[in-house]
């Protein structure tokens, strides 16, 4: 059976002369529960730093590459976006930026998770009103709770808000695992849709696919393990690889989506070395450090994270090198 996939805003109308397309529509052959943000891959995009705050016309350029490149979607303020450094005006203030220069030429998708539950429902509640088509939200760290408060964490952002939600589970950062019994839970919620698994746990990946099918989709959270995650039924990647090879990631998934599974398997095949030498240091130093490498200027990662390291440097710059990006 063929479904459509839409994002929460209305079905699109033909274009007209040069407009840009304001709604985003898919197509999926298994029966849909859930509205999907995006299918595809998405860039869980770097910020560009200054002393002085955020280098706001490096991001547009990395955003207008990325969308020329053919991404699905681009997720603000993440993990890679270092967001835990970032003050609470910094975060609107990007998260504003971000919106316009985008233009609804793609999904936009703010990481607005906290371990605060109150502060989360309130940069939520912003992201909505200022047009964002989803929320991704880690779980929380350092208050690390049990699974019956992830839950109520949860469920309480998404009664705050009428946006899709995926969320993000990455315990080798926040000391805290997301359950597949806890994700069947969160599955019955109706808008929260989708998980990023960045959990590592290739068989916790298909208990969770086992356990709530059409009702959480995932998209894998780690580059290397895309296609496994994807042959469970995943429908996307949200990707640190993209920062800086967008297109090849872009058609690593399609490809995969496509049939093309020989070509797919042999793109994830090569990125392996790219993927590993993007995290021989904690991320996003390397992508910070590999995107200043191919002719941005990303600036530092803002402390407690430092600039890559000699060691680390030569090694990324001799896989960009074998990339074909240097």
């Amino acid at each position: 059976m063929t479904c459509l996939i839409f994002s929460s805003r209305a079905l699109p109308r033909p274009l007209i002369g040069g407009e840009k397309r304001r709604n985003f529509i898919r197509y999926c052959p298994f029966s849909l529960r859930k509205k999907i943000i995006f299918k595809g891959c998405g860039t869980a995009i770097a910020t560009p730093f200054t002393e002085d705050g955020i280098n706001f016309k490096e991001f547009e350029k990395l955003i207008e590459y990325q969308i020329s490149e053919g991404i699905d979607s681009i997720i603000v303020c993440g993990t890679t976006g270092e967001s835990s450094t970032m003050t609470l005006d910094e975060k609107k203030t990007l998260i504003k930026f971000a919106i316009e220069a985008i233009d609804n030429r793609v999904p936009i998708i703010i990481g607005t998770g906290s371990n605060n539950t109150a502060s989360s429902i309130e940069l939520s509640q912003y992201a909505e009103s200022a047009g964002a088509d989803g929320l991704l939200l880690v779980t929380p760290y350092y208050s690390k709770t049990t699974q019956e408060g992830l839950i109520k964490h949860y469920t309480a952002i998404a009664n705050n808000t009428n946006l899709p939600i995926i969320l993000y589970n990455v315990p080798s950062r926040t000391g805290l695992n997301i359950l597949p019994e806890t994700c069947l839970e969160l599955s019955k919620v109706e808008n929260i849709v989708a998980i990023k698994d960045a959990s590592g746990n290739i068989s916790q990946t298909a208990q969770i696919a086992t356990l709530c099918g059409d009702n959480l989709f995932i998209y894998s959270g780690n580059d290397d393990q895309t296609l496994p995650i994807l042959s469970l039924g995943g429908i996307g990647l949200i990707s640190v690889l993209s920062n800086i090879a967008p297109k090849f990631t872009c058609n690593m998934v399609h490809d995969f989506f496509n049939g093309n599974i020989d070509k797919a398997t042999s793109a994830q095949l090569r990125s392996i070395d790219l993927i590993n030498s993007l995290f021989c240091e904690v991320n996003p130093i390397p992508v910070k450090a590999a995107l200043n490498m191919i002719g941005y200027n990303f600036g530092s990662p803002r402390l407690p994270l430092i600039d890559i390291s000699e060691k680390g440097k030569q090694r990324l710059k001799k896989s960009l090198e074998n990339f074909n990006l240097l």
